[in-house]
């Protein structure tokens, strides 16, 4: 696939097929995609690629804390500041706003927007999830070098055919993923990204992007 397609068409996608991801594939896009780049090579990113029972596992635990109404984890990193100035504020609202009422969903019914979260601790259906962990001692230079390795594998997935959804909602549940992977106690769980093959049922609504000049500065002689 050429580069600029697999950008073109890598998307969270909330939809998977319970089709097997062979072991093989995910050894190749994982080995190649070591060749991200990372300040003096640190390659901060610790991986946990599970599948069959132990995700099966670790799926029930998080949905039986959801059913039971468990609070949140307390949380280990700040996902969004406390509050968000322009754009961000409006480019976070008109997500919201799009992948909601893409499900038929009014704004202010918050139990239902709480149901179509809840599909983010069953991997949505994904076979194969990765668990993206760092070193808490790390500062912010090495969670930008973790964010490359993930861009650089989830352009590899689609060069495989397959999809990702990547999952900050994990470190939401980062004690139950503990329970079933016990990662040593110095490691932070940054997501979480459900891989496997787009299950072509689910209708999508694809976000927007901000124009060029929005965000880029051409300083030119």
């Amino acid at each position: 696939m050429d580069v600029y397609e697999a950008v073109r068409s890598r998307r969270a996608v909330r939809g998977f097929t319970d089709r097997e991801v062979p072991r093989e594939v995910l050894e190749r896009v994982l080995s190649a995609a070591a060749w991200a780049p990372s300040g003096s090579n640190l390659q901060p990113w610790k991986i946990y690629v599970v599948t069959g029972e132990p995700l099966a596992e670790i799926k029930k635990r998080a949905g039986e804390r959801l059913a039971a109404g468990d609070p949140f984890d307390e949380a280990e990193y700040e996902q969004y500041p406390p509050v968000l100035k322009s754009p961000y504020h409006e480019r976070r609202t008109a997500f919201g706003e799009q992948r909601y009422g893409a499900l038929g969903i009014p704004r202010g019914d918050v139990e239902a927007r709480q149901r179509a979260a809840s599909a983010n601790w069953d991997c949505f259906g994904a076979p194969a999830a990765l668990f993206c962990y760092i070193d808490r001692d790390l500062g912010r230079p090495q969670w930008s070098d973790v964010g490359m390795y993930l861009q650089t594998v989830m352009l590899l997935l689609r060069a495989e055919g397959l999809h990702s959804c990547p999952q900050m909602a994990w470190a939401k549940f980062h004690e139950t993923v503990a329970e079933v992977l016990a990662p040593p106690d110095d490691l932070v769980l940054f997501c979480g990204m459900s891989i496997g093959f787009e299950d072509a049922a689910e209708g999508y609504t694809r976000t927007g992007r901000a124009r060029l000049d929005e965000t880029v500065t051409f300083v030119e002689g």
